[in-house]
């Protein structure tokens, strides 16, 4: 196993941060059950303490230290589609503080996607830890960070000396994983993504199906407050882009004059991955107004529409 991995896993052992990849985003990890450790990604994220925590394991069996008892169906999307990009609200158990679930009975538990994450989870589980706490790396409602430069960007005068930092080049989603919370007798979407409402149906049983993101919900779940994602300059959806302007769309929309094309993805996939990077392209332009034209879709369009929606709203 590379060195550099070994180093992270026991940074986290010995209370340090480490920011690693995911397939979704790049992730900035503490020791779950370390308190001190975990009030440090809230000091860095200037994340308020009520928003609730993510806690990443390896295998499902990892999971089950984390909460008291999980439904059926839930089982069943932990076996389709862990390892992946779901997290799962569930009950949780006592090994699941406050300081994790912001105070909340329930905890968001998942397995990330990516042979960097899965090491460094494996080695740091072997070194006895038992999941890892891990917001995305970057400043609470700000651009996810879907690279290392992103990381170091927006994070990196913040890290310690002891801190580590993992490079797996570019997120390839490029979006937060879907959370389902599945505190009640069926499923419901918390916050769409890569794992779609249509992917979560086709693998459930016994006449359970899972609501959709419209409905009022006291239950907070990261990503869920009303302004996210936000980027420097204004985002403005589907209107004609001004000179002076940034414009983020689908290869087969035309780029005016004098306005700067900050991406070109060929489908909605690609879209997704380009999505928050483009949108620190323009901050470090300085552009002022992001123009953007999500795709339309029932898949993983709703979860950038979602995405795009947030970080629009000044």
């Amino acid at each position: 196993m590379d060195q550099k991995l070994l180093s992270a896993a026991n940074a986290l052992i010995n209370g340090s941060l480490v920011c690693f990849p995911t397939e979704t985003v790049y992730g900035l990890g503490a020791d779950a059950t370390n308190k001190i450790a975990v009030s440090r990604i809230f000091g860095i994220k200037q994340r308020p303490t009520t928003h609730p925590l993510i806690v990443h394991v390896s295998t499902l069996r990892m999971s089950f230290n984390w909460v008291a008892n999980i439904p059926e169906y839930a089982l069943e999307l932990a076996n389709n589609y862990w390892p992946g990009p779901l997290t799962l609200i569930l009950q949780r158990s006592k090994l699941a503080k406050n300081f994790i679930t912001g105070g909340q009975d329930y905890v968001g538990i998942r397995i990330p996607n990516h042979p960097i994450a899965l090491n460094l989870l494996n080695e740091f589980e072997r070194l006895g830890g038992f999941g890892v706490a891990a917001p995305s790396a970057n400043k609470f409602g700000a651009v996810s960070t879907t690279s290392v430069s992103a990381v170091l960007d927006e994070i990196g005068e913040d890290l310690s000396f002891n801190d580590v930092v993992l490079d797996g080049g570019d997120c390839k989603i490029g979006i937060e994983s879907t959370i389902v919370d599945c505190s009640g007798p069926s499923p419901r979407i918390l916050r769409p993504g890569a794992i779609t409402h249509g992917m979560i149906n086709s693998v459930l049983k016994n006449n359970v199906h899972v609501q959709s993101i419209e409905f009022e919900n006291s239950l907070r779940s990261p990503g869920s407050t009303k302004y996210h994602y936000m980027p420097l300059a204004q985002v403005v959806i589907n209107q004609e882009p001004t000179p002076g302007s940034g414009l983020l769309a689908l290869d087969s929309v035309d780029t005016p004059n004098g306005v700067t094309r900050l991406a070109r993805p060929s489908d909605s996939s690609e879209f997704a991955r380009v999505l928050y990077a483009s949108y620190r392209l323009a901050d470090k332009l300085g552009l002022k107004k992001i123009f953007v034209f999500p795709p339309i879709g029932s898949g993983i369009e709703k979860a950038i529409d979602d995405r795009v929606k947030k970080s629009a709203l000044k």
